[in-house]
C-alpha cells in the first residue's frame, strides 16, 4: 500500500513565511499601539528616541511582507494585501513624528502629523479586518470564515463608533454657547480622553489579535494534519 501524500513541497517554504508573518502581526499590534502611546506621552522611552516607534511599526510591515509570498497567484488577496501594506508603510514613515511631538508639543505641524497618523493606523486596522477575510476564504476552514466575517463588521461597527466620538466631540468644543452641563461633560471626557480613547481602541485590536491566532491555529493544523494542505481559490 503506498504512503499517503505528505503536503505540497512547493507549498511549505509560503506557509512557514505565512507563519511568520501571522506571528509578527500578532505580537506588533500590542507592542506598536503601548509604545505609541508611552513615547507620545511619557518621558520614560525619551532616551530611545524614536527608535522604539519605527521598531514596531516596521515589524507590522515585516509581518505584512512575509504574508506576500503566499498565494501569489490571487489577485483579490493581493490587492487586499498591497492596501494594507501602504497604510503600514504610512505609519512607518509618520512613527519618527511621535517623538518629535513629545519634545515640541506646541508645533501645530508636529500635532497634525500625529493625528494624521492615528487616523491612518485605524485605517489599516480596518484593512487588516479585510486582509484577514481574504485569507480566511482560502483556508480550509468553514467557521473560521464565519467567525471572521462576524469579528469584522464588530470591528469596522466599533472604529466608525470611536469616529463619530471624536468628530462630536471636536463639533460640540467649537461651539461657544453650551448648557453648563455640556460643558462639564465636555471638562470631563478631556481630562480623561487618554483612558477612553484607549480603551475604544483596545476592543478592535483585541477582536483583531484573535482572528489572528485563530487563523494561525487553522494553519498550523492544516499544516501537520495527515491530508494535503489546499486552500480553494478566492472568488474575485
Amino acid at each position: 500500500m503506498s504512503e499517503p501524500a505528505g503536503p505540497n513541497p512547493e507549498l511549505m517554504p509560503s506557509l512557514r513565511r505565512l507563519l511568520r508573518g501571522l506571528s509578527a502581526l500578532f505580537w506588533g499590534l500590542p507592542l506598536t499601539l503601548i509604545t505609541c502611546v508611552q513615547s507620545a506621552v511619557s518621558e520614560w522611552l525619551r532616551p530611545l528616541g524614536m527608535l522604539p516607534p519605527v521598531i514596531l511599526t516596521g515589524m507590522l510591515y515585516y509581518g505584512l511582507s512575509e504574508l506576500s509570498h503566499f498565494q501569489r497567484q490571487e489577485r483579490v488577496w493581493r490587492d487586499a494585501l498591497d492596501r494594507t501594506r501602504l497604510f503600514a508603510l504610512i505609519n512607518l514613515g509618520l512613527s519618527p513624528f511621535i517623538y518629535w511631538w513629545n519634545q515640541f508639543p506646541n508645533i501645530a505641524f508636529f500635532t497634525q502629523v500625529v493625528f494624521v497618523m492615528a487616523l491612518s493606523s485605524l485605517l489599516f486596522l480596518i484593512s487588516l479586518n479585510f486582509l484577514l477575510q481574504r485569507l480566511t476564504a482560502m483556508l480550509p476552514d468553514e467557521m473560521l470564515r464565519a467567525e471572521t466575517r462576524v469579528f469584522t463588521q464588530m470591528n469596522l461597527g466599533l472604529i466608525a463608533g470611536l469616529l463619530a466620538a471624536v468628530a462630536l466631540y471636536q463639533t460640540l468644543a467649537s461651539v461657544n454657547e453650551l448648557p453648563a452641563i455640556i460643558i462639564r461633560l465636555l471638562d470631563i471626557l478631556y481630562a480623561t480622553r487618554r483612558a477612553w480613547l484607549l480603551l475604544l481602541a483596545l476592543l478592535p485590536l483585541a477582536m483583531t489579535m484573535t482572528l489572528l491566532w485563530k487563523t494561525k491555529e487553522v494553519v498550523l493544523s492544516s499544516i501537520f494534519s495527515n491530508k494535503d494542505f489546499v486552500p480553494p481559490p478566492t472568488k474575485s
